[in-house]
């Protein structure tokens, strides 16, 4: 089995010449006081049996993609990249058609946090999703549930762009309280051309290893998106349990995934999804 992490954050020190953005009530503090190199992030995966990682830019790190498309580069077997661009901004709209020709690249990440969510529920970004599914770049989002609903109305006038819901759409609070609207989600399984991340689920958790509570969420979205669109994926540095435990809950401790599910939900899926080619000895027909 293939393993894909579908999302990972590295960053480097705050620097005058590459400072972080100050924190504040949208922008948290590193998940870590030190860096978390691309080094870091290898050795990580290697210890965890881990294969492969998406990569996207961390909220102090601002928008650029340097960093990170560097460590594509390096490693172009083994990390790629969700790059960020500022979709408000004028000059972003001459980026979509070339995006995918950065070496390293594979699509989008937008985030609508608070102070970003008037991009969406104003239509500031209307015109970036008919951009990008005409150039066939797949777009990561962060929303809360209560704005799935413009996620769904996109999925529906642009069918050929490929959409990936993080984290579930979770977004705050843990437990009953984080899933609480998670029927909003779920709806948008009607969608063919929408995925979702199963991502950072121990974040919004009280409970531990190996994560019970989770397990009936999770069945509710299996049951929806099917396995095929439902991607395995960590968040890695927020992670309150190890590396290989984020594996283990799915590859050892959901009894009803088949050996199948696990394929696509532990890497097959994103990587087709998004046009990651899998080496050829783990292609399958």
């Amino acid at each position: 089995m293939h393993i894909v992490d579908a999302q990972v954050h590295i960053w480097t020190s705050s620097t005058p010449q590459r400072p972080w953005l100050p924190p504040g009530p949208d922008i948290p503090s590193p998940h870590k006081p030190v860096p978390f190199t691309m080094d870091d992030l290898l050795r990580e995966m290697d210890a965890a049996g881990v294969h492969r990682a998406l990569i996207v830019t961390p909220l102090w790190e601002g928008i650029r993609n340097d960093l990170v498309l560097a460590a594509a580069q390096a490693h172009p077997d083994r990390l790629a990249v969700m790059g960020r661009l500022d979709p408000v901004a004028p000059a972003s709209r001459g980026l979509i058609p070339t995006w995918l020709q950065q070496p390293g690249m594979l699509g989008l990440r937008l985030l609508f946090r608070p102070a970003e969510r008037p991009q969406l529920t104003e239509g500031r970004v209307d015109w970036l999703w008919p951009e990008a599914e005409k150039a066939g770049v797949p777009i990561m989002v962060f929303a809360q549930h209560a704005d799935l609903h413009l996620i769904d109305r996109v999925a529906d006038r642009c069918p050929g762009l490929k959409l990936v819901i993080d984290h579930l759409g979770l977004t705050r609070g843990k437990d009953e309280e984080a899933f609480r609207e998670l029927d909003k989600l779920l709806l948008l399984a009607r969608r063919p051309n929408v995925a979702v991340k199963a991502s950072c689920l121990p974040h919004y958790t009280a409970d531990a290893y190996p994560y019970r509570s989770l397990h009936p969420h999770l069945r509710r979205v299996y049951d929806a998106f099917g396995p095929r669109r439902m991607f395995w994926g960590t968040d890695l540095t927020r992670l309150p349990c190890s590396y290989r435990q984020a594996v283990t809950m799915f590859t050892e401790e959901i009894p009803w995934l088949t050996a199948e599910d696990k394929e696509w939900i532990m890497g097959r899926g994103i990587c087709e999804w998004i046009g990651w080619k899998l080496p050829s000895r783990v292609d399958m027909t």
